[in-house]
């Protein structure tokens, strides 16, 4: 027979309350249990005292005769500081998924076209703008040459 340290749901629908129960890993989740050695709260604080509570000489007595706790609990005997639980590393865990990045890339791909579509019609304005004023001075090159010719022609 294995025995696990894990939780037993109670309370009312939407309002859970856990009892930490020792109990056999083959017996439902709130069936029959051997014993009762704390409870916990989710809806209470993070920092509230009441939220988790152990009864940390029976948690010890059963870790020794080889229960196993679920994850959950192994992380309230860490806290409790009754086992050291090993932190685990999972690299890809805040990495997105294919469809976002494929998502992003687009949006990428668009912005990069808009900028440069953006620097373009720029470009066009800075030449529309310099236009004229190249042909004003190129209008008035003849100008002077034709003056120039007549003077001589005159002179």
């Amino acid at each position: 027979m294995s025995i696990s340290i894990r939780l037993s749901r109670g309370g009312a629908k939407k309002r859970p309350y856990y009892r930490i129960v020792v109990a056999n890993s083959r017996s439902p989740r709130d069936g029959k249990y051997l014993e009762q050695i704390g409870t916990y709260n989710p809806l209470l604080a993070k920092d509230s005292a009441d939220r988790v509570k152990l009864i940390e000489d029976r948690a010890r007595y059963w870790l020794g005769v080889g229960a196993q706790p679920t994850d959950r609990v192994a992380r309230f005997l860490d806290a409790a500081g009754i086992k050291e639980r090993a932190a685990r590393v999972n690299p890809k865990k805040g990495e997105p998924g294919e469809k976002a990045k494929e998502r992003a890339e687009e949006r990428a791909a668009k912005i990069a076209e808009a900028e440069e579509a953006a620097r373009a019609a720029e470009e066009e304005a800075r030449a529309a703008a310099a236009a004229p004023a190249e042909e004003a001075a190129a209008e008035e090159a003849p100008a002077a040459e034709e003056a120039a010719a007549e003077e001589q022609a005159e002179g």
